[in-house]
């Protein structure tokens, strides 16, 4: 069900991700450090929606990689700027820095079925580009990849893709 994504304010662009998704992860075990190990394994993940169309959020459980480790996605829709912010949330960090702020969110839109989102942020300490991408949108299945800069945008490697299935 690729949604179109002309003359409209966005709102929808994530709607097609409510719902039970089986998750193919494929994942770099060292990140920019030309490392060429992957990891992979499955995570379960559930979707719904924020009250009056602000957002989304979800469950990220993937118990044979990490038992008890838990993520979350908190996405939310600016309707003044038609942007959606993506935070990431885990029960290592709950995503807030040493101060107890949120984290910079990952900024961005859909155009043309593709939505690329991105902000800058740090790893071990350097400052980075980080950049979510949904692409190959379906009804009952969708990609998202995540990759890194360490040049301000001039070089990305890719270090983590996500395979949906929807679980009827």
């Amino acid at each position: 069900m690729q949604t179109n994504h002309h003359n409209h304010d966005g709102i929808h662009d994530f709607d097609f991700l409510i719902g039970h998704w089986r998750v193919e992860n494929r994942r770099l075990v060292k990140r920019l450090q030309d490392n060429h190990e992957w990891e992979t394994f499955e995570a379960t993940q559930y979707n719904q929606s924020l009250p009056a169309g602000i957002g989304n959020y979800d469950d990220f459980v993937a118990a044979s990689w990490r038992p008890g480790f838990v993520g979350m996605s908190l996405r939310l829709f600016n309707p003044q700027t038609r942007l959606w912010s993506i935070y990431w949330l885990d029960n290592q960090s709950a995503g807030l820095n040493a101060a107890g702020v949120l984290l910079p969110p990952v900024v961005g839109k859909f155009e043309n079925g593709i939505g690329v989102f991105e902000c800058d942020d740090e790893l071990d300490g350097k400052p980075i580009r980080v950049r979510y991408t949904w692409s190959d949108i379906q009804r009952d299945s969708a990609c998202w990849e995540q990759a890194m800069s360490p040049d301000q945008g001039k070089t990305w490697e890719m270090n983590w893709q996500m395979r949906f299935q929807r679980i009827a």
